[in-house]
């Protein structure tokens, strides 16, 4: 028999309470957020107001343990609550995520002004223990050991209209030495092939043309399944969705970037021009050392029959800088595949120790000043290198899915700014008949910088499509409701270049 504590709470007794979560980490992190938002919307919480900053009901910390002084972090936001929360009576916090798989009873320890921990398998309990600590007047600690259900089953709130990420797989089976990520997200778990193509066709229904495929090793799936062309098959699945125009999927793995996979991407015309594949060092002997399963020139062999097969691809890397024991010629061996495999964009990591990492332990950790002085010289030869590579779009009539929130400056410039086939970001003259979030535009590239293309000139072709109705459609919905937008809109593909460390998981 269930309890009353494990219903969800009464949409009447909570229509009137708002909710604020905020999101830190990897696009799995961003996705599972948006499952967090679709659940508590579904036991009748309201999405605060943009800009509340701590003043909803409910607060939810969606953490990353990822994250430099990610720890620090937490409890410094927390406590900035903690007075709004003594002044509030009824007010709950709730922190969720990798942190809280890893810290467990440290977080309610350390801030007891917490309601409620959860951690990454069992996030579908969010409502339940929130009613149970408001009932009780007590903190909820739960964490579970393996995952309780697939996220991809639990109520959503998206946060684009046109473009969804879309989870086949969750967890990781892969024993990197920097990376904790394994240990908090559990052994790699794979989605039934049929359930992932119910949801992109139910996605597209409801006017979606964009996909990100997500897993923590997105390519090695089927290895829960027993089929190691699995993913392939998959890619090439997606390709006979009608009304499916954009597929993209992250992060892959070299060890798993099979000849199967690169032939579906180039034979398959929804799956973008885009490959997003970390490397993390160029030096063999380093990466023996991160247990990394592949050597340079495994590495290198990919990049080469990527472009032979996909010859406008754009391939952008995660790099990390100052493992222990790299040497000078270490880095210059990373320095060597920057040059050789000419990545459109590269996201660069300076090492810091991660607790609970065999890497944290290792000898030879590097001084603080060389990992700097190395980064600073991996990012200038980006830097080169990204300029050059976009110089070359110069001239190119690009097809751009119009963006949301992607173009800081827009509004100033009076332009608006889209994403190209192969993810590159592209600013553009707004064209003087209305063009939406979804839309897609026909423009020719006048100009390049390292991080961005520009359509100086006129649209040569405005395309109305069912996403952008979807776009105009929720925003029409959103006017009669209260607003509120407190995720970000998750950008498909890759985000820009961080300076020095990053947040997230760039760890595949």
């Amino acid at each position: 028999m269930t309890s009353s504590s494990d219903r969800s709470p009464a949409v009447d007794v909570l229509s009137t309470r708002t909710y604020e979560i905020r999101t830190y980490g990897c696009q799995m992190n961003v996705h599972d957020s948006e499952r967090l938002a679709g659940l508590l919307e579904d036991a009748g919480y309201v999405r605060a107001s943009e800009g509340s900053d701590g003043d909803a009901d409910v607060v939810v910390f969606n953490t990353c343990a990822v994250r430099e002084n990610a720890d620090n972090k937490l409890y410094g936001n927390l406590g900035h609550l903690a007075p709004k929360k003594a002044s509030r009576p009824g007010m709950q916090i709730a922190v969720g995520g990798c942190l809280a798989q890893k810290d467990r009873d440290t977080i309610v320890k350390r801030a007891p002004w917490v309601d409620v921990v959860f951690g990454t398998h069992n996030i579908g309990k969010l409502p339940v223990l929130l009613e149970r600590a408001r009932v009780q007047e007590e903190a909820q600690v739960e964490i579970a050991e393996s995952l309780e259900a697939f996220p991809s089953t639990l109520p959503t709130r998206r946060e684009s209209a046109y473009a969804a990420w879309v989870s086949i797989s969750v967890g990781c089976n892969n024993t990197c030495t920097f990376c904790i990520v394994p240990a908090l997200r559990g052994k790699e778990k794979d989605r039934r092939p049929g359930d992932i193509l119910a949801e992109i066709e139910a996605l597209v229904a409801e006017g979606v043309s964009e996909v990100t495929l997500l897993g923590q090793n997105v390519n090695a799936y089927g290895s829960d399944i027993g089929d190691r062309e699995a993913f392939s098959k998959l890619l090439r699945a997606c390709g006979r969705i009608d009304g499916l125009e954009r597929v993209r999927f992250t992060s892959p793995h070299p060890r798993d970037f099979t000849d199967d996979v690169i032939a579906a991407m180039a034979e398959t015309p929804n799956v973008m021009p885009q490959l997003h594949m970390p490397l993390q060092s160029g030096s063999d002997p380093v990466l023996k050392a991160m247990r990394r399963s592949y050597r340079q020139e495994r590495f290198l062999g990919i990049i080469e029959k990527v472009r032979a097969a996909i010859p406008h691809a754009a391939i952008s890397t995660d790099i990390i800088v100052g493992f222990p024991g790299e040497t000078e010629e270490d880095f210059q061996q990373t320095l060597h595949v920057v040059r050789e495999a000419r990545f459109a964009q590269a996201f660069t990591f300076q090492y810091s120790k991660r607790p609970g990492t065999p890497a944290a332990e290792m000898d030879g950790q590097i001084p603080k000043q060389v990992v700097q002085e190395r980064y600073e010289r991996l990012v200038a030869l980006q830097e080169e290198i990204s300029w050059e590579e976009n110089k070359k779009q110069v001239g190119r009539t690009l097809e751009l899915m119009v963006a949301e929130g992607e173009g800081r400056k827009d509004d100033t410039t009076h332009r608006l700014s889209g994403r190209a086939p192969d993810n590159r970001l592209v600013h553009f003259t707004k064209p003087d008949q209305e063009v939406r979030p979804g839309d897609v535009v026909t423009v020719e590239v006048t100009y390049a910088a390292p991080h961005h293309l520009l359509a100086e000139g006129p649209v040569l072709d405005v395309r109305r499509t069912r996403a952008g109705d979807a776009w105009e459609k929720r925003r029409t919905e959103k006017a009669a409701k209260p607003a509120g937008v407190l995720l970000g809109l998750p950008k498909v593909g890759v985000p820009e270049p961080l300076p020095a460390v990053s947040g997230g998981c760039a760890v595949d």
